[in-house]
């Protein structure tokens, strides 16, 4: 198969399933890389909502860098991976600094939080350069259609399927190339139950003609999951909760919570609802259990072993209703909290 004939197959698909998002055909740098930062590791459906929300608060993106890190962290909750938020907050600033978006690649590139991928989308979508931009949609539709056994997520696969993508997608319409390939990837070679029988590359697909379209593409291998168990006390006096503010050396860096208690297995009991909450290596057993300490001074110990709360003041504090409605939490503690 040469490149025009994929292109033109490609091309007269997306002509019919051809997906309308916001940021399409826009042309403002801006939008487009708020949705690219938005939509990793998130779904279509669920970051149209926060991209509106984001456009909404923030037009332009002066306006994004004049907010407070708080106030980012608060709109993208729900969200997660949110190092995404803070590193488009930092970006945010840096453009504003250098005076206008960068349109160059390189220059994109160097942006917080904008690698390979984000930096060749932005860079073909907005401003229309020639740059394929490979994420695990073009991994997958590549590897199922040449039958390339290469790992995605080795040195030399990544090289491998960057070239055969750059090779593939046609410079002066890499844009469409890029957002076509995305769509194609999310609705017809999908991750399990791709549509075989109706793919315009069925008659060339070598994954399809073996059998084995399940079988790419190929990883080299997965991090193992780590469980970890975790206590909430919700600590409560009137209408205030001692809450604190996560450190910056593990999961949900700089967010808000209550006291917690980290054990096993075994320290979970049937005092709380235990709650699963899976993330990308770790999958978190939670529970919460409600302390309230009005009749207790600062000097007496809490229930559960806890220390007296003059001690625990030393890390946490008493928040109000108004202060906590401004808090960014982690989307456990919305769970935790359904039933309150």
């Amino acid at each position: 198969m040469d490149n025009k004939a994929f292109s033109a197959a490609l091309f007269k698909w997306a002509h019919r399933h051809w997906r309308e998002l916001p940021w399409r055909g826009c042309g403002d740098p801006y939008a487009i890389w708020l949705s690219e930062i938005i939509l990793q590791q998130t779904r279509i459906s669920q970051g149209t909502k926060y991209w509106l929300r984001f456009m909404h608060a923030y037009p332009t993106v002066a306006d994004l860098a004049a907010a407070s890190e708080d106030e980012v962290l608060k709109l993208w909750q729900g969200l997660g991976y949110y190092s995404r938020a803070r590193n488009l907050h930092a970006a945010a600033r840096q453009i504003v600094e250098r005076g206008a978006f960068p349109d160059t690649y390189q220059e994109i590139r160097r942006l917080k939080g904008v690698g390979d991928y984000t930096a060749a989308a932005i860079a073909s979508m907005a401003f229309g350069l020639p740059h394929a931009a490979v994420d695990g949609n073009v991994y997958r539709i590549l590897a199922r259609i040449f039958a390339i056994s290469t790992p995605i997520d080795s040195t030399q696969g990544k090289h491998e399927f960057q070239q055969l993508a750059d090779a593939l997608c046609p410079t002066d319409e890499a844009g469409y190339w890029n957002q076509a390939m995305m769509d194609f990837g999310a609705l017809q070679c999908k991750p399990k139950g791709p549509a075989c029988g109706s793919c315009p590359f069925a008659d060339m697909c070598e994954a399809r003609r073996l059998g084995q379209t399940a079988s790419f593409p190929v990883k080299e291998g997965r991090v193992k999951q780590r469980d970890r168990y975790f206590t909430y006390y919700y600590i409560t006096r009137a209408h205030e909760v001692l809450f604190h503010r996560r450190g910056t050396d593990d999961i949900w860096r700089s967010l808000w919570e209550p006291v917690l208690v980290e054990g096993d297995a075994a320290s979970l009991d049937d005092a709380g609802r235990v709650v699963k909450h899976v993330l990308t290596h770790q999958t978190i057993y939670a529970q919460l259990i409600r302390i309230d300490a009005t009749r207790l001074t600062d000097h007496e110990p809490l229930p559960y072993g806890l220390p007296p709360i003059e001690q625990l003041l030393k890390e946490y504090r008493w928040a109000t209703p108004d202060e906590r409605e401004g808090y960014a939490m982690p989307r456990l503690m919305d769970k935790l909290l359904a039933d309150r």
